[in-house]
């Protein structure tokens, strides 16, 4: 036990990735591809008429998996070639197929084709994932569909949306990475067997943008959710014995979303490399991006699964505290209605410039309130009690619904349109529930 605790490990694949994604980007599934992938070059060219026997076929095919790691390493270590290592240990399990393993190919056809394999299997795992989060965030969006809520520019109160408007924004942001996710496993191109020069290094780059995509997304719910807990508005799941802070028994901090924006900021420094890389390269090839793509390839797919293991954990138990929210409603609503009003009391009969000035120094005294004495907004208090706006139904301009437009609708129109068709192409992949590992 501690020797296994005295090596590094990757915090990615300990605390954030699933086992499956962990699983695809291990050696097993590496080197097994690269076996899988001598075979089928062993088969066409048997088909074409290379003197390659059946039985050496079949004993390639016996031993696709019985990787001898230990015997790979050593032959690495004196040979200081993985490719070559890995084809002299599968010649030892299947030594009737060792004069033909790897004949007319090169490094590229098994390292690239199977980086294509694991790309497209891993872009796939992540469709689903990013499906089933976009089907909580459009249920979420229908249980508060018409909840009003203050929107913000600047952080600063604009008008009024509702929750579930806001949650169809979330949403689409996911909606428009999947596409592109989908885009991308529709062209990503094989390389297949094309001689001993080139390489796919620009499809690292597509790839790896495809995925900052979607942690620009989780960087911004996050964000956006963070403040919304520090209105006490909405939070992230809190579990029972969870403890939000060493030094502050009483704070609830929003750990899961905290992590998201960390993993997606190191998703899109990660982006930055596969360009680099792909610049560098010089004439048909050279193997400055090895040590490279190493790292950058599985980390990013590693870190987007974390990130849409948690958001799928956190949006599958999101809560919100519907009377914080029409409590800060209501404390800006009257600012917001002072239009409302000065069209009603015209309508009633009242000078439009006249009142537009009383509303205004009234606004203004019920500002001071606020800001320099902290009381509450006394701006409608002020209004009834001036003749000028008497017989006015205040109940009813200062009815929140009356200010979130067709926010409703909005929503029922995202969810049929937008988040129905996701849910019908990925109905498998629904309804998933995560616990996080920490």
């Amino acid at each position: 036990m501690a020797q296994e605790k005295s090596m590094y490990t990757s915090p990615l694949v300990e605390r954030n990735a699933s086992p499956e994604m962990a699983e695809l980007f291990g050696p097993q599934r590496k080197f097994s591809t690269w076996r899988r992938l001598w075979l089928e070059l062993a088969r066409a060219e048997k088909r074409l008429g290379l003197s390659i026997k059946q039985s050496q076929i079949d004993q390639m095919a016996q031993h696709l998996d019985d990787i001898d790691f230990k015997r790979a390493a050593k032959y690495e270590q004196e040979l200081r070639h993985d490719v070559m290592a890995h084809i002299r240990t599968f010649g030892d399990a299947a030594p009737k197929a060792a004069p033909i393993i790897h004949l007319g190919a090169t490094s590229c056809y098994v390292t690239d084709n199977t980086d294509l394999i694991l790309m497209r299997e891993g872009l796939r795992l992540l469709a689903g994932k990013v499906a089933a989060l976009i089907d909580l965030l459009g249920r979420f969006a229908a249980e508060y569909r018409a909840l009003p809520t203050l929107s913000f520019t600047h952080y600063q109160p604009a008008q009024l949306t509702t929750v579930g408007k806001r949650a169809t924004l979330w949403a689409y942001e996911f909606a428009l990475d999947l596409e592109e996710i989908e885009h991308r496993m529709a062209t990503l191109l094989f390389r297949g067997v094309k001689g001993v020069t080139g390489n796919q290094r620009k499809l690292d780059t597509t790839v790896v943008n495809t995925l900052a995509l979607v942690a620009q997304s989780a960087h911004k719910v996050c964000n956006d959710l963070r403040l919304l807990a520090n209105l006490k508005e909405m939070e992230e799941p809190f579990e029972k014995h969870q403890v939000g802070s060493s030094a502050m028994p009483y704070k609830r901090n929003p750990m899961r979303c905290e992590r998201v924006t960390g993993l997606a900021r190191l998703v899109l420094s990660l982006a930055g490399s596969p360009p680099m890389t792909a610049s560098e390269q010089w004439f048909e090839r050279t193997l400055d991006d090895s040590s490279n793509r190493r790292v950058v390839l599985p980390e990013a797919f590693l870190a987007v699964d974390g990130i849409l293991q948690i958001l799928l954990n956190v949006f599958d138990g999101l809560v919100v505290y519907p009377q914080v929210i029409e409590a800060h409603v209501a404390a800006e609503l009257p600012f917001m209605a002072s239009e409302n009003i000065l069209m009603a009391a015209v309508k009633a009969g009242g000078n439009r410039q006249e009142l537009h000035e009383k509303i205004r120094l009234h606004a203004q005294a019920a500002g001071a309130e606020v800001k320099r004495f902290g009381r509450s907004n006394d701006l409608i208090a002020r209004l009834q009690t001036d003749i000028s706006f008497a017989g006015l139904d205040f109940d009813a301009v200062l009815d929140p619904a009356a200010y979130v437009g067709r926010a409703p609708q909005q929503v029922d129109e995202f969810l049929k349109t937008i988040v129905a068709p996701i849910r019908r192409r990925y109905q498998k992949e629904l309804g998933r529930k995560v616990e996080l590992k920490v």
